[in-house]
């Protein structure tokens, strides 16, 4: 189970429009007999606005195997909150809090150089939406003896937004989110690479946007 095994620590710079600030991000994935347990944290630091952190975000998963069948049970939390600057005063906001639970189905190769996860899942939506779902992909691949890593997720969920300009307002209730990264490994520890954030109502942005990164990364 060693090759699917990820402790790592990423620092991106992103390119994205209006953006221009990095990122880190510190992320495990763990196999056991039971299952797996995977969290991520990323933090924004904004340097225009804050002299420091100005958005963290988490989550956090636990899949338990369903026998010796491809199909594990899924639970999951989601949350964060964030700062800005706007004179003369600062002000926050908070990232609703979100619990997901329902099936992985998961696939591994025999020498652990590739595989993906598909997730269906119901989402509670703190504060916002009792009853939603989301889809997920999850990939990786290890290429050229393992010297070239590709990555990433796509997630689909059921959320509300209204975003207004001027005198108008437009309500969407889908956002997409994927996160693609493409890795380098110098040694097992040192990666160079990038990742490139397509999202679609994410982030109070509307519509379709993408945010590349240059980004480095140290695994354990």
């Amino acid at each position: 189970m060693t090759g699917v095994i990820a402790q790592n620590v990423q620092l991106h710079y992103d390119f994205g429009k209006d953006r221009n600030y990095p990122t880190t991000t510190v992320e495990m994935f763990k196999p056991d007999k039971w299952g797996s347990t995977f969290f991520f944290v990323d933090m924004d630091y904004n340097v225009n606005d804050q002299k420091g952190v100005n958005m963290a975000y988490w989550e956090i998963a636990r899949a338990i195997n369903l026998g010796k069948t491809p199909f594990a049970f899924h639970a999951e939390y989601n949350g964060g909150f964030g700062q800005f600057k706007a004179e003369p005063f600062n002000g926050a906001y908070q990232i609703n809090g979100a619990w997901l639970t329902g099936i992985d189905y998961i696939y591994n190769n025999a020498d652990f150089s590739k595989g993906f996860t598909i997730q269906v899942l119901y989402k509670n939506i703190r504060d916002k939406h009792d009853a939603s779902f989301q889809l997920t992909g999850v990939w990786y691949m290890h290429m050229l003896n393992r010297k070239v890593t590709f990555s990433g997720f796509a997630d689909f969920w059921r959320e509300d937004f209204s975003f207004t300009n001027g005198e108008s307002t437009h309500e969407t209730k889908y956002v997409f989110l994927a996160e693609p990264q493409l890795w380098y490994n110098f040694t097992e520890n040192i990666s160079l690479g990038t990742e490139i954030e397509i999202g679609s109502n994410f982030g109070g942005v509307k519509g379709f946007a993408v945010n590349p990164t240059i980004g480095a990364k140290w695994t354990f």
